[in-house]
């Protein structure tokens, strides 16, 4: 399936714009092993209009013929590039953005290249539970590697200190990893799961 950058699309997340749509398919969690569970799972990246992806994934339990069994989590968030905040962009709250994008043209994102051909970016994920990730990490054409910041936890959440996500396309489907260090343990498996595009 071709890559379609949409015509209202700022800018800025047209080096994220592959990952816009919905997807679907399935996963295992832990490092995949015979005795691993399996899961079916719904991602969506949409966007606004304004400089940065909403996303929201769904994941159920399933058997190992993808029948779902029950819910397993939600998480949401929004994934833009890493930038200095200027004088046009909106917030903190309510504060509108000027309605020109900061970044105009192709010329003034193609600047903010790192120093390995990719692009920063920043991402936050929310999860019941009152944990929060704040990621950091990089894309460079159709790969992204994320890395936790800070992982902010509610006085009753269950412990969790870091992560790391990748996330790549292939043959045009989205494969991702995600290794988690909680309960005590060093950064460990937790899942990883095959989507293919749906819309």
């Amino acid at each position: 399936m071709p890559i379609e950058i949409p015509t209202d699309l700022t800018p800025e997340l047209v080096p994220l714009s592959w990952l816009i749509g919905e997807w679907e398919g399935r996963g295992r969690l832990g490092s995949g092993d015979e005795d691993s569970e399996h899961f079916v799972q719904r991602v969506s990246f949409t966007h606004n209009g304004l400089p940065y992806l909403q996303y929201r994934a769904e994941t159920w339990l399933s058997d190992d013929a993808g029948e779902k069994l029950r819910p397993l989590t939600v998480e949401t968030g929004f994934w833009a590039l890493e930038r200095k905040l200027e004088e046009g962009d909106g917030g903190p709250g309510l504060i509108p953005a000027d309605i020109v994008p900061v970044l105009k043209t192709a010329d003034e994102v193609e600047e903010r290249r790192n120093k390995e051909g990719g692009f920063d970016i920043s991402v936050s994920i929310a999860h019941p539970g009152g944990i929060t990730e704040l990621y950091y990490g990089q894309i460079k054409g159709p790969q992204i590697q994320l890395s936790t910041d800070m992982v902010m936890r509610g006085s009753h959440s269950k412990e969790y200190t870091a992560a790391t996500r990748i996330f790549g396309l292939v043959d045009g489907n989205l494969l991702w990893r995600w290794d988690v260090a909680a309960s005590g343990k060093a950064l460990e498996a937790h899942a990883s799961a095959f989507l293919h595009k749906v819309s």
